[in-house]
């Protein structure tokens, strides 16, 4: 469906609803046109809020905020595009790790539009912006404020779930168990019920109470509900035999790794190593296979290996990466603003230009496979630094940001493969891991450091 165009973009040509390049080009060429001594026009409130939409989409967040500044000077009380406008504001900040500024902005969203989905979503992220600032209390509070004033909102259960987990982080072990029971009875039979006995699981890892951590594990075996949860069979099994090790029952826990060997989940390495086994020889026929080759193949080879070792990764992480972020597909691009093979934004890429020896890198430049190659591995490097080369934690680190996967990681005690795994709070985040890091082992069966056919 075509938007309907203002007037002022007509001369242009038409845009589509969706943000994309062509957009970005035409806004920004507007802009220039229409600045007067590099300030902008004051425009019609939906088409300041329109180009601050497009910008933004492309992660250009100080372009974005001039048309949202515009907004705020001129039409303060159009209650058609406030709530909006200091929703973007704030989640731009956010994207930054502006955090206090953000929620500068959500505080004002909050109470003057608390009852708009802006507003909603305004404070369920002001509680995001105090985890990230590790000021849980705060962010305790809000996410409590956030049941009261919205029961039936659109994050009532990532907020019961966030409410755990920040009283946790803040050592209210009590009142965060009490949470764990309230968001067990209000949500019984849904998977936010297993999501709560696993945030409580995960406390009693963390907290080594390694007894009351295989009740807890036996439960959710018990219920064995795990569909569009945070968990798995096979992961809750881990922690099982985990916490059993730990406990002194080593034979016991050696049992329980035993069961998943066999499964085709990323447990089954974690336990393959735990019992000192070398490899499943079923997994490994089945990656050697053709088919195995055609869907884990070699491309950007000459580049690939040049900078893994100029910058000293392993060149099949990369091929790992790539993979599970485009397919391979240089002109790939994600709904916010990734572009290229490696799907690097071009705010991250910003940071490396010079050092990659791109000074002058322009967005579209991230399609060049090289251009894009270059940029991500030092990205990629400089993770591995910042995480002491724990993969898991780049991989988290490379999709759900790098403050996100030092919580997570902070939050893993003891600081095991699998224990972090389960401590990763977005589902697309573990996902994505969990993919990274098949595809690494797959990628290793098949070739060498030189990426040569094993």
């Amino acid at each position: 469906m075509l938007r309907v165009i203002p007037i002022l973009l007509l001369a242009i040509f038409s845009l589509s609803q969706t943000p994309n390049e062509q957009a970005l080009i035409t806004v920004r060429q507007l802009d220039r046109n229409q600045s007067i001594n590099g300030q902008l026009p004051t425009l019609p409130a939906s088409e300041h809020l329109y180009r601050a939409e497009i910008y933004s989409s492309n992660r250009l967040f100080s372009e974005a905020r001039k048309h949202w500044q515009k907004i705020l000077d001129n039409y303060p009380q159009d209650k058609t595009v406030m709530p909006k406008t200091l929703f973007g504001i704030a989640r731009s900040y956010m994207w930054e790790k502006d955090y206090e500024k953000a929620i500068f902005y959500f505080d004002k969203l909050v109470r003057d539009y608390a009852h708009t989905k802006e507003g909603r979503e305004g404070l369920a992220f002001k509680g995001a912006s105090f985890v990230r600032l590790s000021r849980h209390n705060e962010a305790a509070q809000v996410y409590e404020q956030y049941i009261r004033m919205f029961p039936f909102g659109e994050r009532i259960e990532s907020s019961h779930l966030n409410l755990i987990d920040a009283l946790r982080e803040a050592k209210r072990y009590e009142e965060a168990k009490y949470w764990i029971e309230q968001t067990i009875k209000r949500f019984s039979g849904l998977p936010t019920e297993i999501n709560a006995l696993h945030a409580d699981l995960r406390m009693q890892i963390y907290r080594e109470y390694w007894e009351e951590a295989i009740k807890v594990a036996n439960k959710l075996l018990t219920l064995n509900r795990f569909k569009d949860s945070m968990t798995s069979p096979e992961e809750v099994l881990y922690l099982k035999a985990l916490a059993l090790d730990k406990s002194g029952r080593k034979s016991e826990a050696m049992q329980i790794y035993s069961l998943i060997l066999d499964s085709p989940s990323y447990f089954s390495e974690l336990a393959q190593k735990k019992l000192n086994i070398r490899g499943n020889t079923k997994l490994s026929k089945i990656k050697k296979s053709s088919n195995s080759i055609s869907e884990f193949p070699t491309p950007y080879r000459i580049e690939v290996i040049r900078n893994a070792k100029l910058q000293k990764v392993d060149p099949r992480f990369i091929l790992a990466i790539m993979k599970q972020e485009s397919q391979f597909q240089a002109s790939a691009r994600s709904p916010v603003g990734a572009r290229g093979l490696l799907q690097i934004n071009y705010e991250t890429a910003l940071k490396y230009k010079d050092n990659a020896g791109y000074p002058n890198l322009q967005p579209e430049d991230l399609y060049k496979p090289e251009i894009n190659i270059t940029i991500a591995t030092i990205y990629i490097a400089k993770l591995f630094k910042e995480f002491a080369d724990f993969y898991e934690a780049v991989a988290a680190s490379y999709n759900g940001g790098e403050d996100n996967a030092m919580r997570w990681l902070n939050r893993s005690n003891p600081k095991d493969a699998g224990v972090f795994i389960a401590e990763i709070g977005f589902a697309e985040t573990k996902n994505y891991v969990l993919k990274v890091m098949n595809n690494y082992r797959i990628y290793k069966d098949l070739y060498d450091e030189n990426l040569n056919r094993r």
